[in-house]
């Protein structure tokens, strides 16, 4: 059964209903959903391993503890995801950060997938896989099947805002992925669109129609 986390801290709160109103410029938008992502982020994170280390301050020498384990990949969902990407590298500017294409069909909903490109040794890395709108889960459920189909199985995925349908998808076809989430939303129209939502997140982020 997936794990679905809905980090319901005043900030992203107050972020996500700024993000939703029509008067939001594209700048302020764009900046908004960078800013979710890294408050997102803190919540997605943190159970990274740590492990001690011996370090030397100004006054003495001391263990202190540094994270270890597994190496961290972010993958964005094109394009919306790129929206989140720099919000997730503020925290984490080690992290390889790989990318997957898919557009929907608008009468079946159905994705399709127009480039792959993931780091060479991503079966060893935790993937933090982002996409701001979790909807009917179709783009999420197939980006997770490539990220597995080249043997990672270590993968959460962050979205800002989900549906109810979207997250019954997930459950379904990959309990084992950890999903974050700032707000479930009341469902889906019938064109597929997350309601009350905050319209179409990648032309919204990119100013585009």
């Amino acid at each position: 059964m997936s794990k679905i986390t809905v980090i319901s801290h005043p900030l992203i709160t107050h972020k996500i209903s700024v993000l939703r109103s029509v008067d939001t410029t594209c700048k302020e938008f764009r900046e908004l959903v960078e800013e979710i992502a890294m408050l997102m982020g803190y919540e997605s994170l943190r159970d990274l391993p740590l492990e001690d280390v011996d370090i030397e301050t100004p006054i003495c020498k001391t263990t202190a503890k540094m994270l270890s384990g597994k190496k961290l990949a972010i993958v964005p969902i094109l394009r919306a995801g790129l929206g989140m990407v720099n919000g997730m590298l503020a925290l984490v500017p080690s992290a390889r950060v790989g990318h997957i294409g898919l557009y929907r069909d608008h009468e079946t909903l159905e994705p399709h997938e127009y480039y792959c490109k993931l780091p060479d040794d991503i079966e060893n890395r935790l993937v933090i896989l982002l996409d701001p709108m979790l909807a009917t889960g179709g783009s999420a459920s197939a980006a997770i099947n490539f990220i597995k189909q080249r043997g990672c199985n270590h993968i959460k995925l962050m979205s800002i805002l989900a549906a109810p349908e979207g997250l019954a998808r997930l459950e379904k076809d990959h309990p084992d992925v950890e999903v974050y989430c700032g707000c479930v939303d009341e469902k889906l129209n019938d064109i597929g669109y997350i309601v009350p939502g905050l319209g179409d997140a990648g032309d919204r982020i990119f100013g585009t129609k």
